[in-house]
């Protein structure tokens, strides 16, 4: 099958590359730049935040172009512009299946842009008159991910001798493995599983035991210095005017509210043994 994906050459996009050319596919993968794009795959050059791809010749598309934070592309241009352009291709092509990454959490009314505009990329997907499968992940981990290989690693091996906890560290998270994810786009595409479903791994942590098994891993061992809610809601706007904020107002909404759901059932089958975080997180985190 030819498949169209936007965002291929991301920290998703470049493990499902790798199973759609394991499964016999084709992927078409619509980026700015070919950047290590592996042999059988096919760079088509575009931006999809600009104007609707040409789609003649391709059978489905999947699209897991996103952003955490605005750096040059607003959370509207990816997680909406870019998802209206898609269908926009797709209607001209004839093109009838679209496989859409969201976020667990993703939802009107949050005062999230992240969250919000995720949830207005479903609703376009929702009314868009293709077969649809949605897939809202947590946080997603493996070699290369920002959250744990940067933010949480980045506490961790800073020169202080504490470790920033935000509040009590209770908020919860049911973090997914990055090829569970790439598994279950292939799978869902192969098996034509359709819907929206809720993409976790297969244990809940606090916040706080994300950052005591990131310890664990890289052999620190450190006390926690709790910063209360109350001045971090005054400290993270502030932070947030810097050019390199550690936090930005988003992330931090998101993580006060955790981002955790049960294991959907009906995914089973794609995902019979999904890996949790002690079986990946000693293969690449390093101080």
């Amino acid at each position: 099958m030819r498949v169209l994906v936007v965002g291929g050459t991301g920290f998703v996009g470049r493990h499902l590359v790798r199973r759609l050319l394991q499964g016999g596919h084709t992927p078409l993968v619509l980026a700015r730049s070919p950047r290590d794009l592996p042999p059988g795959a096919v760079f088509l050059p575009g931006d999809i935040t600009r104007e609707a791809p040409d789609l003649r010749g391709v059978e489905a598309a999947i699209y897991l172009a996103g952003i955490i934070r605005e750096r040059g592309q607003t959370f509207q241009q990816v997680h909406v512009e870019g998802v209206r352009n898609l269908l926009m291709g797709m209607r001209r092509a004839g093109v009838d299946r679209l496989l859409h990454m969201s976020a667990l959490g993703a939802r009107r009314g949050t005062g999230s842009r992240y969250y919000e505009t995720k949830a207005q990329g479903e609703e376009l997907v929702r009314e868009s008159g293709v077969s649809w499968t949605i897939f809202r992940p947590s946080l997603i981990f493996g070699p290369g991910d920002e959250f744990f290989g940067g933010v949480l690693r980045g506490l961790v091996c800073q020169p202080l001798p504490f470790v920033p906890l935000i509040g009590d560290g209770s908020f919860p998270f049911r973090p997914v493995y990055v090829g569970d994810v790439a598994e279950a786009f292939a799978g869902a595409l192969e098996r034509g599983v359709m819907g929206t479903w809720d993409l976790v791994g297969p244990r809940e942590y606090t916040f706080r035991e994300l950052l005591e098994r990131t310890m664990e891993v890289l052999g620190r061992r450190k006390p926690f210095l709790p910063i209360p809610l109350g001045l971090m809601d005054r400290l993270v706007p502030l932070l947030g005017l810097l050019p390199f904020a550690p936090i930005t107002q988003d992330q931090y909404r998101m993580l006060k509210e955790g981002n955790t759901a049960p294991f959907p059932e009906g995914l089973r089958d794609l995902l019979p043994s999904p890996k949790a975080l002690e079986e990946v997180l000693p293969s690449y985190l390093r101080c």
